[in-house]
């Protein structure tokens, strides 16, 4: 998928209302994913993911992953896009619904085996591969 189609899916799965708004929800959630994620799972997703998201999934401060459920993911995302934390769940699902029909069923699985439970739901738009 490029990155032109990826945020019009973003954009049409979060009902935003124009390419900028998608684009500045799809980096919040991507960023805070990226540091949710080990260096390695980070890089294995950015090798999924058009330009310039894979990038954004590489420039990381540290290389050791946070440990955060799926409320404190969402408080994060609110925080950087000044919404809710109810908007920012939209957010999520938004974004990762799309990253879900983008990656490969393997990379999927890979993702949210380093992820807990509580953060499946986001991918839930698209139907997940085996």
């Amino acid at each position: 998928m490029k990155y032109g189609q990826f945020i019009a899916t973003v954009r049409d799965n979060g009902d935003y209302s124009g390419r900028e708004e998608a684009e500045r929800v799809t980096e919040a959630v991507l960023s805070v994913l990226r540091d949710r994620l080990t260096e390695e799972g980070a890089d294995h997703l950015a090798a999924q993911l058009p330009e310039p998201l894979d990038e954004l999934m590489r420039d990381r401060d540290s290389a050791r992953a946070e440990s955060y459920g799926s409320a404190e993911f969402c408080r994060r995302v609110a925080g950087m896009t000044g919404a809710t934390e109810r908007t920012a769940e939209w957010d999520a699902d938004a974004v990762l619904s799309t990253l879900a029909g983008t990656v490969s069923g393997g990379e999927l699985n890979h993702l949210l085996s380093q992820l807990p439970s509580g953060y499946a739901p986001f991918f839930g738009k698209n139907e997940l591969a085996d």
